[in-house]
């Protein structure tokens, strides 16, 4: 284990509901090439933090880096709708670009 994500879990096990943390380590696991531990990690983050947009794209790649394009593409129409009630237009159309082409 790397020594950030080892610092990374430690500041979790006192701050277990910090969604920067989750967020940080989800994205460890993503540059170990863990997949399924990302997902994991951000399908806790959003079901802690529903709307934070950036976690609905991280996991529909890793989904789709998975093999399961389905559940990318339920968590892309989520977070087309959080970003777009956000005002998060950037999110929102990067989103809708990745959408349409698993269409």
């Amino acid at each position: 284990m790397n020594e950030r994500k080892q610092q990374i879990l430690e500041m979790l096990a006192s701050e277990p509901a910090d969604i920067f943390l989750r967020y940080g380590l989800a994205m460890e696991h993503i540059s170990e090439g863990d997949d399924a531990a990302a997902i994991g990690c951000f399908r806790e983050l959003l079901r802690m933090a529903p709307d934070y947009v950036p976690a609905y794209l991280q996991l529909s790649q890793a989904y789709l880096r998975a093999g399961s394009p389905d559940d990318a593409k339920v968590q892309l129409r989520g977070g087309i709708e959080v970003a777009r009630r956000q005002n998060e237009d950037h999110a929102a159309e990067e989103m809708t670009a990745l959408l349409a082409t698993l269409s």
